[in-house]
């Protein structure tokens, strides 16, 4: 598979900006969030920038924030923003014409890596980052309730 850390990373500090969507932050603090550091925090954040997902201001009191609101916002969109290429390698080179697997594997796996990227497109494509707040808020509350 091809799918590295960074859709994680991105879908981290677009949760932490629309928990906190009534102001910015600073990529000191989403790193702080995911224990790593700001440098790459950075690089993550714009891309999402360049995605039109977050956006930057300077200056005191500056920081990250969404560019839009976090119901508007899927996981979907968080993964394109970050990922390069198919979710699912193809093969390096063309296989041999000469066998009849290396003849037909190409376009048989074509067929199924597609469907297997679609469901993925399809299943991240229905939450937003909205629902992951809602669901880290419902799990801190239910953390705070005392035992009973």
């Amino acid at each position: 598979m091809s799918v590295s850390s960074r859709s994680a990373v991105a879908i981290h500090a677009l949760t932490m900006l629309g928990r906190w969507e009534d102001r910015s932050l600073t990529s000191a603090e989403i790193a702080d969030s995911l224990a790593s550091n700001p440098v790459l925090v950075r690089r993550i954040l714009g891309n999402l920038r360049d995605a039109g997902l977050v956006r930057s201001t300077e200056g005191r009191g500056g920081g990250w924030s969404l560019e839009r609101p976090s119901h508007k916002i899927t996981l979907f969109d968080a993964y394109t923003a970050v990922e390069v290429g198919p979710l699912l390698s193809r093969h390096p080179h063309p296989p041999s014409g000469q066998c009849e697997v290396g003849r037909n594997m190409q376009a048989l796996l074509e067929t199924e890596f597609r469907e297997a990227e679609q469901a993925m497109e399809d299943r991240l494509g229905r939450t937003t980052i909205a629902h992951l707040v809602q669901r880290v808020l419902t799990i801190e509350r239910e953390l705070a309730l005392p035992n009973r």
